[in-house]
């Protein structure tokens, strides 16, 4: 069981990092996504 969560997690960070292109631009990301947020509670 514990194998197959951390496969699962592997798998996860795999697809974000290809999503983003690199951990910076998951960074930009995330980033842009909590500027985004912040904007609808102004």
């Amino acid at each position: 069981m514990q194998r197959l969560a951390i496969l699962g997690l592997g798998a996860g960070l795999v697809l974000v990092l290809a999503g983003c292109g690199t951990v910076e631009g998951m960074g930009r990301d995330i980033s842009d996504g909590a500027a985004a947020v912040r904007g609808w509670f102004r």
